[in-house]
Formats: structure tokens, sequence, C-alpha cells
């Protein structure tokens, strides 16, 4: 990625400021750029953060979630009550209309929930339904989700990653219809959607009334999608988008200087990591499949320099492979590496590597600052490493198919507060990534999944935490510290989610 610098931000803004902006406050759209590019805006689909976002904007959950207190409130369900045989009873709210006018009903939720429990149905994250066995509709408002196991997050996963779909409507035209034209029961309607260009989105006239997210006081929001940050940040400047995020930290104070912009800046609950390749699947003489080599990387990485000095903003590096405030996520069971480039030569030189070795380094992760500076830490060991930067869906692909031996990514465990979002992903039997095929380790995160009770639950997880530290299967980074930059002429509030909630944003 080009990255702008001081002078080229003055430059754009003296342009920016010789031409006429292109005011779209007073036309109430509000014009918004994302670099990742969403595949399918059907939130079961993708795994990109941008899907989930923008799901949120045109979808409704049974329950909602404060973003402010995390607390759990009604939505699409009025009310809802667990019961001793793992089974969750829910009431339907009624009179709530989807985007093309039909009503919903208890067929809508249980046709969604059995969809997306459904191995058959191949949605991206299996490991965010796998405890639904089954739904069954009680009345005509109604419903009850059985589950396989106790659950004690089910709330937050019905909050965050689990939209009702209107049944009717995808049964007449098929998955892949659903996701050229989605329709959806929020606050906002989608009314374009240009795969990998643009989506629109229209206020929803119809939304029901007392709704936690309220009726949005912008009429339309206008998404492109622009993979280059460089010309994302340009275009910013020059007045023709109005929020963006994830700019280079560098910019953040120069943006605060322009007249019509500002820059805001809040952690999130996002770990940034480095994926080594333990279980061998790009090759079974993979040097990641060696211990200590894996124990030389841990030792290689000046990680708190990277969140001081590159990601800035109060950005920390998690002790244990989980964001610190998640259920589960015991900072003292770790297995702690401190940054010590002679014990990382040590190691490899006890591994047979005294020289090194080469190897991919693939990555998604804008600024390209962030990888070039492992790829320094780790050349500086004898590990050369050669960056492979890719846009965010082929660099996922390529990591399905097992192609990567050092991977650099980040997981935002969809903002779930609970260690059961990111552990069965990265460790569990069915894992997204699935490069530990460590029995003991997915028998220890499946335990900490099955049971209700907190002292079990915690136990489970910190034995995980000391096993997957000590192997050093999935080394943590840093927390994402998101970089808001948009126009001063709108009032948007950030939340440590890292969930841009536009139907909140309105225009001073």
């Amino acid at each position: 990625m080009k990255i702008i610098r001081r002078t080229a931000l003055l430059a754009a803004a003296s342009m920016a400021l010789a031409s006429p902006a292109l005011a779209q406050k007073s036309a109430d759209i509000l014009r918004i750029n994302f670099t990742d590019a969403v595949p399918n805006v059907d939130m079961y689909f993708n795994s990109q953060r941008t899907g989930l976002i923008l799901a949120h904007q045109a979808w409704d959950m049974l329950v909602h979630r404060d973003p402010s207190t995390f607390e759990i409130k009604p939505s699409l369900a009025t009310a809802w009550k667990f019961a001793e045989d793992n089974s969750l009873d829910l009431t339907i709210r009624q009179g709530v209309k989807f985007h093309d006018g039909s009503a919903l009903t208890a067929d809508d939720v249980v046709y969604t929930i059995n969809m997306a429990a459904d191995p058959a149905s191949k949605v991206a994250t299996p490991s965010n339904y796998a405890w639904i066995d089954k739904a069954e509709k009680t009345g005509e408002f109604s419903v009850r989700i059985k589950m396989k196991k106790p659950t004690p997050a089910a709330l937050e996963y019905l909050a965050m990653v689990t939209p009702i779909h209107p049944k009717a409507y995808r049964e007449k035209v098929g998955p892949e219809g659903f996701a050229a034209k989605p329709v959806g029961a929020g606050p906002y309607k989608i009314v374009k959607n240009e795969q990998g260009k643009e989506v629109v989105f229209e206020r929803f006239d119809g939304y029901w009334a007392g709704s936690p997210k309220g009726k949005p006081a912008i009429k339309t929001l206008h998404v492109r999608f622009v993979p280059d940050l460089a010309t994302s940040v340009t275009e910013l400047l020059a007045q023709r988008t109005d929020w963006m995020w994830n700019i280079n930290p560098d910019q953040a104070n120069d943006v605060n200087k322009m007249p019509h912009l500002q820059a805001v800046r809040q952690e999130s609950m996002r770990v940034g990591y480095l994926q080594l390749d333990a279980a061998g699947r790009t090759g079974a003489g993979n040097p990641m499949t060696n211990l200590k080599v894996r124990q030389a990387i841990w030792h290689s990485i000046n990680r708190q320099a990277i969140a001081d000095k590159l990601v800035q903003g109060g950005s920390r590096v998690p002790p244990a492979p989980c964001f610190p405030s998640q259920f589960g996520c015991d900072a003292d069971a770790a297995v702690k590496y401190d940054y010590n480039p002679a014990k990382a030569k040590a190691l490899l030189a006890e591994a047979g590597f005294p020289n090194g070795f080469e190897t991919e380094f693939v990555t998604y992760v804008q600024p390209t600052s962030w990888s070039a500076a492992q790829q320094n830490d780790l050349a500086a060991v004898g590990i050369k490493a050669k960056i492979t930067q890719l846009q965010v869906s082929p660099a996922i692909q390529k990591n399905h198919r097992g192609e990567n031996p050092l991977y650099h990514g980040s997981w935002g465990s969809y903002s779930i507060n609970d260690v059961s979002a990111i552990f069965p992903v990265m460790y569990g039997a069915g894992a997204l990534d699935n490069y530990s095929k460590d029995p003991e380790l997915e028998k220890l995160v499946a335990d900490g999944g099955a049971t209700s009770d907190p002292a079990a639950r915690k136990k489970a997880y910190s034995a995980a935490i000391k096993l997957m530290t000590e192997k050093a299967y999935w080394l943590p980074l840093f927390t994402y510290v998101n970089t808001y930059a948009f126009a001063k002429a709108l009032e948007f509030k950030t939340f440590p989610d890292e969930l841009p909630r536009f139907y909140y944003a309105k225009w001073k």
C-alpha cells in the first residue's frame, strides 16, 4: 500500500479547498468507503468485518446488545427464557415488516436458524451456530431453540451474528438470488448491490417503532469498496466521501488539521495474529512443523514496538490468544514469550536451521508497514519471509486451501465477548483454518463450550491457553485500534465492539 505522507495530505487538502465540494449533507447521502470488497452481503456467507457491519444496517436480530453497556435487550424477540433441557423459548415481536412488505412470523425465525445450523448450508463460520440443534415453532409468534449443549453466550450469538431472513422470499429466489437482492427487517433496506463495487441503502420507512436502533436520521448510505487505502484517503480529503476507517495512524493528526474533517481512535476487540502452519498443510517439510522454530518466531517479533509505534492509540499486546475482556481469556495461564532475538537464533540452531530459512508470508493487513515490521524482525534472526500481499477475500481463501506457511490476519470474534467466538474457530475440531490438529487442545476447547458452569469453563479454557501458547501455534500480536476519519458535519459515535452503527449517525 502506498502511504500518503504529510506533504501529499496537504496537497490533496489544497486541491479540495480550491475546488467545489460535492456536498452530500444537503442531499442526505452519507458516502462511505471500505477497502475490502464483500463478496456476499448475507452475513451467514461471509466472515469479513465489513460484511458484519453492512448486515447490521439492513437486518435485525432476535435480541439487541447495547453497544455501550453490552446489556441484552429485546429486538425481534420481546421475551426469552432458558429451560433446564437446553432449550431457549422466545416470543417473537408482532407487527414487524420485512423490506419486501411481508410480515415477520415464527416461520421466518425457524427457517433462518435451521438454515444457519445446517452443515449443508455451508455458512462461513459454522462455530457461530454449532451450539444449535434445531429451532421449532411453538406458536404463530413463539419459537423454541434446542441447544446441543449449554451455551452461556447464546444471546450474544443471537444478538451479533443471527440476522433473520424472510422465509418465503429466500425460498423463492434461492441463496444466490438472495445474495444479489437481499431483504431484511432492519432500519435500512438495500436498494442497490453491485458485488465488489458498491451497496446503496435507503431508510426503511416501514421499520418497526420502538427499536433500540431507532429510526435512522440519514436517508441514504452509499457504500463503495475502494481497495487502495491511499486512493480512499485522497477521496476523503477531496470531499468525495464522508466516512472511512483504518487510515494509517500517522495520518490522524494531519486529518484533524483539515477544516472539514476529524479523526477519532478507538480500541476494538479485534486481535492481529501471526498464524504458523504447525500442521504442515503447506508441506511436511515446512519448518513451522518444528516446535522450536515456532517458539523462535514468537521470540523474534517485537510486538510491543509494533503496538506502540505502528498501531498506536493505546494498542495492547495480548498475553493470551484472545481479547482480554472475553470470558475465559486467562492471561495468567499463557506461557510468556519476550522479545529476544538471541534466544530465537539459538532455538533455530537447535531446530537444525542455524542459517535460517526462506518462507512465504501471506497477508491482507493494511497498513503494509505492520507486516513489514514483522518481516524485518524475522530477517534479523535469519528467517527470510517473502511477503505476498493480497486483498482480504483471496488471502482468506488461500489460507483455507492450506497454502500459507506464515499468515498475518486478524479476528474480531464478531464482537462476542466470550472466547467461544475465537477458540473453536482457531483451535477447534472443525476449525476455520484447522492447522493445529491437536486432539488434546481440541478437547479442552470443546469442554469449555460444553457447560454453563463458569468455573468449569474457565478451568478448561485456561488449560487450553496454556497448551496453545506452549506449542506456539498462533501468535497474538496486538489489539486493533480503529482510526476513523469522517466529515466534521457528521455526528458519529464509535464503540469498542468495532461495529460502526450508521443508523445512529446524523448530520450536525
